[in-house]
C-alpha cells in the first residue's frame, strides 16, 4: 500500500529542463511511488523506489532558484496521491513560479482541488489505454479507470486551455483502434486542446515491464479525422 504521509516524498530533482514545461525554463521535481504498473514505464527506480528528499530540501532549493527560473514540473511516479502536495504547491506558489502537474488522473478530487486554488497553472493528463486495455497497460482496474474518467469530465467542462492529454503507443499494448477510441471519447467530451501521440522510446537497461523493443510499426494513417482539436506526433 503506498504511504500517503511519506516523510521524503521526493524521489530526485532535476534542476533545469527547457523541454518539459512550454515556452518556460524549469526544473523538474519527482514524486516516487505510483498506484499504476504500466509496463513500458521508464521509471522504475522512481516507482519502486524510497523517497529521498523532503519538502524543506525542496523549498530550499527553489529559494535559491528565485529570478532564474520560471516554473517547476511536478512528475513521478504520481504525485497526488501525496497528502501534503496542496500545501507544498502553495508554499512554490508564494515564491513566484508557475506550475505544471503531470498525473494519470486517477485522483480527480486532489486535481479539482489544485485548480480550484491556483495552485497548478497547467497538467499534462496521461490517457492510458481505452476501457478494454486499461487494466492490461496500467496494471490497475475499473475503479480507476472511472476515477480518471472523473477527472477528464472535470478538465473538458471546466480548464479547456489548461491541459494536454498524451498517450504513450507501444504496439504490444495499444493498436490503432484503441486509440480511435480514445479520440472519440475526447470528441464526445469535447476536447479542444492538442492530443499527443507519443511513440514508446525503447530503454535497452529496462522498463517497469521489461518491454520488448517494439516490431510492429504504429500506422497514423489508420487513425481517423478528429474535429475540434489536433494530433500531434512524437517520435515516430
Amino acid at each position: 500500500m503506498i504511504d500517503h504521509y511519506l516523510p521524503r516524498p521526493v524521489y530526485a530533482l532535476t534542476p533545469f529542463t527547457m523541454l518539459d514545461y512550454p515556452q518556460k525554463t524549469a526544473c523538474i521535481i519527482w514524486f516516487a511511488k505510483c498506484n499504476m504498473r504500466c509496463a513500458y514505464c521508464h521509471n522504475p527506480d522512481i516507482v519502486d523506489g524510497q523517497g529521498k528528499m523532503g519538502e524543506n530540501d525542496i523549498l530550499g532549493f527553489l529559494i535559491r532558484r528565485q529570478g532564474l527560473l520560471d516554473g517547476v514540473v511536478i512528475s513521478g511516479g504520481e504525485a497526488t496521491f501525496y497528502k501534503n502536495l496542496p500545501f507544498l504547491l502553495r508554499q512554490i506558489k508564494k515564491m513566484g513560479f508557475s506550475i505544471k502537474l503531470d498525473s494519470n488522473g486517477t485522483y480527480p478530487e486532489v486535481i479539482k482541488e489544485l485548480f480550484e486554488n491556483q495552485l497548478i497553472d497547467y497538467l499534462a493528463l496521461d490517457y492510458k489505454a481505452s476501457p478494454c486495455k486499461f487494466q492490461k497497460v496500467t496494471g490497475v482496474g475499473r475503479r480507476m479507470w472511472d476515477k480518471f474518467q472523473e477527472t477528464l469530465d472535470y478538465l473538458c467542462a471546466n480548464q479547456q486551455d489548461k491541459f494536454e492529454v498524451r498517450t504513450t503507443i507501444h504496439t504490444e499494448l495499444l493498436k490503432e483502434t484503441d486509440i480511435n477510441s480514445i479520440i472519440a471519447d475526447l470528441e464526445t467530451k469535447n476536447y479542444k486542446g492538442v492530443y499527443y501521440l507519443q511513440n514508446y522510446q525503447h530503454k535497452e537497461d529496462g522498463t517497469l515491464g521489461d518491454m520488448i523493443e517494439q516490431v510492429k510499426k504504429f500506422n497514423p494513417d489508420l487513425i481517423q479525422e478528429v474535429s475540434g482539436f489536433e494530433i500531434e506526433y512524437r517520435n515516430f
